[in-house]
């Protein structure tokens, strides 16, 4: 696992369950999935497409599946885990609304964390004419993997409108928390949510 721990990892552990039985979608090298054993005792599996990045969740001694999210979670019954987390990978899906639909079919809640492009140096950047690049959106606009582009509001207004409760936010700028007009300061979103209802 990397010496730096990303700032989201630490939220996600404290809102996951000890022993609960997790399933990382997008689960990248199972750094997280390995944290969260690691820091919480959790079992379960990473989902991953890419063959570097599998091969790297094996080596962290991470249980990875090799599939494409896109094609959905058939492969698992609905309620099979406590926690269904897709950490930084929400903006970079095509099928957003099946995908947190089948979240929260095979899990009993879902946790997601993502970069806010509402943070106000997404803003200026674009004010000035350019698409942002920052530690949290290190890509070029020509070789991005950010297909949606949303703010905490949307995301919040997506649950509403889709039966999906918010159980718990949290939003860090730097790591830090951000108390005041997140919509503007927060540079990552961490949700906890679960189906309305």
């Amino acid at each position: 696992m990397s010496a730096a721990i990303r700032a989201d990892f630490e939220t996600i552990a404290g809102w996951v369950k000890p022993g609960a039985r997790v399933l990382d979608l997008g689960c990248g090298d199972g750094a997280l999935l390995a944290f969260l054993r690691e820091r919480r005792g959790v079992t379960g599996y990473g989902v991953e497409i890419d063959d570097e990045r599998v091969i790297a969740s094996v080596r962290n001694g991470v249980s990875v599946l090799q599939m494409d999210l896109e094609a959905g979670l058939s492969g698992f019954a609905s309620d099979t885990f406590d926690h269904v987390i897709l950490s930084q990978t929400l903006q970079a899906v095509r099928h957003t609304e099946r995908l947190l639909a089948e979240m929260l079919r095979v899990g009993r809640e879902g946790i997601v964390s993502f970069p806010n492009f509402g943070h106000w140096r997404v803003r200026l950047a674009i004010a000035l004419g350019r698409m942002p690049v920052s530690r949290e959106l290190p890509y070029q606009w020509y070789d991005t993997p950010n297909i949606h582009l949303f703010t905490l509001h949307d995301f919040e207004d997506f649950c509403a409108s889709h039966g999906m409760r918010i159980l718990e936010r949290r939003v860090l700028s730097g790591g830090v928390p951000v108390a005041r007009l997140p919509n503007l300061f927060a540079a990552t979103a961490a949700y906890r949510f679960e189906r309305a209802g």
